[in-house]
């Protein structure tokens, strides 16, 4: 396949989970955002000088190059595995980044305020983690045989938790320490009692 048909077959496709669309590189740290949002998530790839409505518009300059170079490696902490690999189609050169999942989430990406911050991705969307993705890929790096005790706190938490609820909202009717709230829904996801899910813009939790 050459290379025009390889790149249309994936513009069919559309953005989605793994795919972002990036008309051109005009600041790093916008595109550190998606890099970080694929190393956190399930990885992905963004396709560089493609506008969103699908149309080849190429990279125009070494400048847009060596900015996709700084969001991974300056504006990601710590730095993302990224690959890119550079295609030809209608006298235009069109970059593709690949990013894997990474073993060392969160990776967390520098906003224009100088702040780092850890994204997920969700669909086509880049969301800034909740406390509890946080607490969740700290959860993730103990032992897999780790066990959890069903303590007094546990069950104060899972006894105010009914349909679906934010974050806050399970603090308020909890009356247990935010800190203490973020730490065990953290460990009760690991372990399959709680779920979460992104609607509205914002994170509901629930009972599984």
């Amino acid at each position: 396949m050459d290379d025009k048909r390889y790149l249309l077959s994936l513009i069919r496709e559309g953005e989605h989970q793994q795919q972002d669309f990036k008309y051109r590189v005009a600041d790093a740290c916008k595109l550190a955002k998606s890099v970080s949002a694929f190393a956190n998530t399930d990885g992905g790839r963004l396709l560089i000088g493609v506008r969103d409505d699908g149309h080849l518009s190429g990279v125009r300059s070494e400048e847009e190059i060596y900015m996709m170079h700084q969001a991974a490696y300056k504006y990601c902490k710590p730095e993302a595995s990224i690959k890119f690999d550079t295609y030809h189609a209608e006298g235009r050169t069109i970059v593709i980044a690949t990013v894997p999942p990474s073993s060392k989430r969160p990776v967390c990406a520098q906003d224009e305020e100088g702040r780092m911050r850890a994204y997920i991705r969700i669909n086509d969307e880049n969301i800034v983690a909740s406390p509890v993705h946080l607490a969740l890929w700290r959860e993730s790096q103990k032992p897999q045989g780790a066990m959890i005790t069903y303590n007094d706190d546990i069950r104060k938490l899972l006894d105010v938790m009914h349909g679906q609820q934010t974050l806050n909202q399970i603090v308020r009717l909890s009356r247990l320490p935010r800190h203490k709230v973020i730490t065990l829904m953290a460990r009760l996801i690991r372990f399959g009692t709680l779920r979460w899910e992104y609607a509205d813009q914002q994170f509901l939790f629930s009972q599984q």
